[in-house]
Parts: structure tokens; C-alpha cells; sequence
């Protein structure tokens, strides 16, 4: 389980759910990465590396493109046209609060390189929308729910 940041593109009018459905029905076909997100993603890999520091990169051809922090478990990912952010319910408290702050940072950057907006689907909202602190409560919240459940 992860707290997931989608970037997507919305026309005028068009709700998020019918964004996240064109961005679940795109996923099924597996198209090669668009040159403008190419593009972005060579700018964005030595912006990541001033915030994250130490970073693991697997590109797969025209298809996809990972960046990883073992740190935190913050994950980047380009597939075709679909691009994300992932981060494991490992954090809770202060840790949680600085690995999220790490990971609006993140969003921020691609935001920027790629012009798509960062989706928040735990809260149903863009992320410029949130408050730090909520989404820290929440992945604190889950992450102790888990730890409970499962023992960690």
C-alpha cells in the first residue's frame, strides 16, 4: 500500500473522476513516453537529486522511466503518458511530516517541467489544494493501522 500522487491534465469542465478514468483507460495501452515528458524528465532527474539525494534510475527503452529512493520509498514514475508519485505507508509522526514535505516538493518540480497538475486520489483534490499537515495525519493515521494489523 502507498499514498500515490497522480499528474494529469484536465480540460475546462472536465471533473477528476472522468480525468482518472481517461488516465485508467490510457494504462491499458502501452504506448512509448512522449518526447515532451522525455524532455521533462531530464530536468527533472538533477532537481530530484538536490532533494532526495542519492536516487536509483531504471529507464526500459521508450516506455518507462523510475526514480527511486531507497531512504523513504519515494518512487517516480513515468509509463507512456501516465506519471506518478508513490510513497509506502512506512512514515508516521515527524517522519511522515518530513518525507511528505519531500514528496510536495517532488510534485512541485514535476509540476513544473511537465505543466500537469499534481491528484491527490486519497483526498479526491489537486495537492496545491492540501495542507502538508492533513496528508501527514493521514499517512500517519494508515501507517500505525497498519502496524497494528500486521506487526512492524
Amino acid at each position: 500500500m502507498s499514498y500515490d500522487v497522480y499528474f494529469m491534465s484536465r480540460r475546462n469542465g472536465q471533473s477528476w473522476d472522468e480525468v482518472l478514468e481517461a488516465m485508467e483507460d490510457a494504462a491499458e495501452r502501452s504506448e512509448p513516453i512522449p518526447a515532451r515528458l522525455l524532455e521533462a524528465w531530464d530536468r527533472i532527474v538533477p532537481q530530484a537529486r538536490i532533494l532526495l539525494g542519492e536516487v536509483d534510475i531504471t529507464e526500459y527503452e521508450q516506455k518507462s522511466r523510475d526514480l527511486s529512493h531507497s531512504g523513504t520509498g519515494i518512487d517516480l514514475s513515468v509509463f507512456g503518458d501516465e506519471v506518478s508519485i508513490t510513497v509506502p505507508y512506512w512514515h508516521a509522526g515527524d517522519d511522515a511530516a518530513v518525507v511528505l514535505g519531500k514528496v510536495f516538493a517532488l510534485s512541485a518540480i514535476v509540476e513544473k517541467e511537465t505543466g500537469l497538475t499534481a491528484y491527490d486520489p486519497q483526498t479526491e483534490r489537486p495537492l496545491a489544494e492540501m495542507q502538508p499537515q492533513g496528508a501527514t495525519g493521514l499517512m500517519s493515521r494508515i501507517t500505525e493501522d497498519l502496524r497494528s494489523r500486521y506487526g512492524g
